[in-house]
Formats: structure tokens, sequence, C-alpha cells
């Protein structure tokens, strides 16, 4: 997997799910969703985020319930990576899934302003933020994981077998 590069939006603690994908549009078609992706806290957050552009966020990120569409929709917007302290499981094992990458990094809220730019490599599990030169070293994802986020998920994981 290639290096991530990207502008930083930054979140604090506990983002669940529903402030990503809010309830109200769960049934609706995934262009109707990319609309209100995070508007509660970034209301232009849609029209604003950019192909490549990362999330750097706190402890407990994508808690709530268990939702695809949430890291579905980060994805679709464009996201190329959620760096945070910490995840919620079920969010992590979700990204995951459906190729959503994502890094756990210690220390990374501190690291980083909005708008600042980043890199992440998911071969060495780091970020580095490209305006001061701070390079921080995250939690390694096992082998299968990292075979699923190259693949592009698990369903192109799956095609790949040939089964």
């Amino acid at each position: 997997m290639n290096d991530l590069n990207g502008k930083v939006w930054k979140f604090g603690n506990d983002v669940d799910t529903d402030v990503i994908v809010p309830g109200l549009y769960l049934d609706a078609p995934m262009a109707e969703i990319l609309h209100h992706v995070l508007e509660s806290v970034i209301p232009d957050f849609a029209a604003r985020v950019e192909a490549g552009d990362m999330i750097v966020a706190g402890t407990n990120f994508g808690c709530g319930s268990s939702r695809e569409q949430a890291p579905m929709a980060l994805k679709e917007a464009g996201l190329g990576c959620v760096v945070a302290e910490s995840f919620s499981r079920i969010f992590f094992r979700n990204a995951i899934a459906i190729g959503l990458p994502v890094l756990t990094c210690r220390g990374v809220s501190d690291a980083f302003q909005e708008g600042q730019s980043a890199r992440v490599s998911m071969k060495l599990f780091q970020i580095q933020n490209l305006e001061t030169g701070r390079v921080l070293q995250g939690d390694p994802l096992s082998e299968e994981m990292r075979v699923i986020l190259e693949k592009g998920g698990i369903i192109e994981f799956l095609k790949s077998l040939n089964l």
C-alpha cells in the first residue's frame, strides 16, 4: 500500500457513528448520505472534504452503533484514512472490511492542527506532520488486515481467492 498524503480534519474524543452518519439518513442512497457526513460537527464538511484528506481524532472514534455506513461514507467521501488515539472495535473492524485504512496512534491528537498536511505510511504504520516534520509510530496491523486493505476490502479480498 502506497503512502497516503492529505489535509487533516481534526476531531476530538468519542465521535460516534450517529455523528458520522446521522440516523435519519441510514436508509438513504449513499449519494444522499454523503451530503450529511459529519454535518453536526462541521456543517460544510461534505462540500469541503477532498480526495485523500485524513481524519485525526482522539479516543474511541466510531463508538456507538455498529452501522457499516459510517466507515463506508467516510471512504466514499474520499478520505484517505482515519488516524485516532483509539477506535471503537466494531468501527475499526468495519473500516478494514470495507477497505478504509485506519491507524491507531497514541499522541496523534497533540501532533496535528486542523488543516495541516500529513503523510501516512501503512507499511511502516507511521504518520508524519509534513509542516512540523514530527513522525509518530502507530500500532501495526496484522498481516491479514494489511492484505484485506491492499485488496480494497473483504469482498475484493474474497474475489481474489478465486474460490
